[in-house]
């Protein structure tokens, strides 16, 4: 019987790994994922390392409820806040989708500048991890104006007058400033096209940059590793401290009588 129980065992193993195992030998996505998923971390690593997974977490929330409210948003100013208001109160569970998404983008935007300090405190900013600080200013820069494009979404009062103010401010900008602002409204003053301008921009340009910068981001970390706490004894610029000499036998540490005695070899 256990013979029987241990072939029907392997079986089913075989039959589960076969997708894998043909999958990573047509394409070795599988070893990919293992080396990212499975790699070597400093042993005085903290939860503080964590706030960057917790930041690309709320990232894909925004995502997945984002691409939720795009097939029942209508980015038409005369429709835009109805549509809003059938997504709040008449499909299933879309207050919820809903409340992630407006909420999420707060805690996304939270997370991206604890990230950062936590970075900054640690020193890991520092060589060779110049490159990846860049990248995590631009993510920054690049994820608040994705919470800027979508606070027109859903045109009330507050979001309109709202994006009046922040588009008039990027216009105070010396030089680019005022072609920004023509950008952004799409003319020389905010008319009906600005909503669908936000609106591709939301959806489509800024996410897009966004998922390029993680993914060069999570590259760069897998590349150059995690750095270790200021207080570790592998932070830069901190050499380990020496290894204590081989204890030697001797006057402190006597060793057996016949310990240097050899032994002849038997004729």
């Amino acid at each position: 019987m256990a013979r029987k129980r241990s072939g029907r065992q392997e079986a089913m193993q075989r039959a589960v790994m076969y997708p894998l195992d043909w999958l990573e030998e047509r394409s070795g996505l599988v070893g990919g994922v293992r080396y990212f998923l499975f790699r070597k971390v400093p042993g005085d690593t903290s939860w503080l390392h964590t706030l960057g997974s917790a930041t690309l977490t709320a990232f894909l929330v925004q995502l997945v409820t984002g691409v939720i409210l795009a097939m029942y948003y209508k980015p038409d100013p005369r429709s835009a806040h109805a549509s809003i208001e059938h997504i709040q109160h008449d499909l299933t569970l879309g207050w919820l989708v809903r409340g992630m998404h407006r909420w999420g983008a707060s805690v996304f935007i939270i997370l991206m500048f604890m990230h950062m300090g936590r970075v900054f405190l640690f020193g890991a900013y520092k060589y060779p991890r110049e490159l990846n600080w860049i990248v995590g200013v631009l993510l920054l820069a690049t994820g608040l104006f994705e919470g800027l494009t979508g606070y027109l979404l859903p045109y009330d009062q507050t979001a309109y007058w709202a994006t009046v103010v922040a588009i008039n401010i990027n216009g105070t900008a010396p030089f680019v400033g005022p072609y920004l602002a023509t950008l952004l409204r799409g003319g020389a003053e905010i008319g009906p096209d600005v909503l669908a301008r936000f609106y591709s921009l939301h959806m489509l340009l800024v996410p897009g940059a966004l998922i390029g910068l993680i993914g060069l981001h999570l590259y760069l970390v897998v590349r150059l590793g995690v750095s270790s706490p200021p207080w570790s004894r592998e932070a830069a610029g901190r050499d380990p401290d020496p290894e204590p000499p081989p204890v030697r036998s001797g006057l402190v540490q006597p060793g057996p009588r016949a310990a240097g005695v050899r032994k002849r070899p038997a004729e």
